[in-house]
């Protein structure tokens, strides 16, 4: 799916620089940082990665310590 994004030109001329440093494309880049992104907020980036989430069991929520009063 091919979809128009807007940068400026600020932004842009970066973006090749870093594309230049790192030897890869501007495509290359754009899949990269959207998929840590996805990564960040928990969503997954595919079925089988939503389906392998579902199976799983859910963590157990972390204990907590109980606070002591110190007697002054």
């Amino acid at each position: 799916m091919r979809k128009v994004i807007e940068f400026d030109e600020g932004t842009y001329q970066a973006l090749v620089q870093l594309g230049r440093d790192r030897m890869a494309t501007l495509q290359e880049l754009a899949d990269e940082s959207f998929a840590d992104l996805l990564k960040k907020h928990g969503v997954p980036k595919d079925l089988r990665e939503a389906l392998r989430r579902s199976a799983q069991a859910p963590a157990a929520p972390a204990k907590r310590k109980k606070k002591t009063i110190r007697k002054k």
